[in-house]
């Protein structure tokens, strides 16, 4: 969706998509907004409440049958297992994609990593479409005037037309982009705290190898799971910025992330966007 700095001012319902690398500020830009006023739309919580929800459970379950304690309760139906999933608490949806290594550190197989991963791009690419819905949703049951979808970070890597074609039809793109001061302390970050990620299937595969000669690995059990992530993150990082930049130069707008820093409100983040448009 195109459209001048004024009709954005005038636009009545405003309707954004914010994308970005994890840890750039999507959701903490989309949290300075009126709750009262902007529905959150969150792709993370949409996929693990509604794609991956029995996917994720299974997994909880399969862990807990292998406790003979739990196990013997499940059995017989004396415990319940359920997801505590929240906008801010996405962590049952990490844990189910889980880290490619040794699976004596909880690690998975290569064939169980691929499969999961699979599964994530099915679920991100589905919660991306259920956009239109919800906008519609989101006014007509429960009244809000505008609304924000806080994009997962490998929205950039789903290679989905539709995808694009449904967020640039029905909301703005915005690409919060790291500056160059910016991004040694996300990289920083993230190998002090590896976390699950999605990759491309190619991607993985160029950079599994890549590691493997290197470390001397035969066989990816082998691999202690944090130090693949922990490798492979500024890589993936870097290959992220150029797709999100094409999306944002085809499709959408950008905005620094030190400029989205600084936005402590509503009236601050309506003109950190008309500018961008101004631009």
């Amino acid at each position: 969706m195109k459209m001048t700095a004024q009709e954005f001012l005038d636009w009545p319902s405003k309707r954004i998509t914010l994308l970005a690398m994890s840890g750039a500020g999507k959701t903490t830009l989309a949290n300075k907004l009126p709750k009262a006023k902007w529905f959150h739309y969150s792709g993370d919580y949409r996929i693990g409440t509604k794609y991956l929800e029995e996917p994720i459970l299974d997994n909880i379950k399969r862990e807990a049958m292998r406790v003979p304690f739990l196990r013997n309760l499940l059995l017989s139906d004396s415990i319940h297992i359920s997801n505590k999933i929240t906008v801010e608490n996405l962590e049952p949806v990490s844990a189910f994609l889980g880290k490619l290594g040794n699976p004596e550190s909880n690690g998975l197989s290569l064939q169980e990593f691929k499969r999961r991963q699979k599964l994530h791009h099915q679920a991100e690419v589905a919660a991306m479409k259920d956009i239109p819905e919800f906008i519609e949703k989101a006014e007509d049951i429960y009244g809000y005037k505008h609304f924000i979808n806080d994009a997962g970070g490998s929205v950039c890597e789903l290679d989905s037309q539709e995808v694009l074609d449904t967020l640039a039809e029905h909301t703005l793109i915005v690409y919060i982009k790291i500056p160059p001061a910016m991004e040694q302390t996300i990289i920083g970050r993230a190998k002090s705290d590896p976390k699950p990620l999605y990759y491309r299937e190619a991607f993985l595969e160029e950079q599994l190898c890549e590691f493997m000669k290197l470390k001397n690995y035969r066989d990816p059990t082998s691999i202690p799971p944090d130090e693949f992530v922990t490798w492979v993150f500024p890589a993936l990082f870097k290959s992220r910025l150029p797709r999100y930049q094409a999306i944002a130069d085809q499709y959408g707008y950008t905005v620094d992330a030190s400029d989205a820093g600084q936005v402590k409100n509503e009236a601050d983040f309506i003109q950190l966007i008309a500018q961008a448009l101004d631009r």
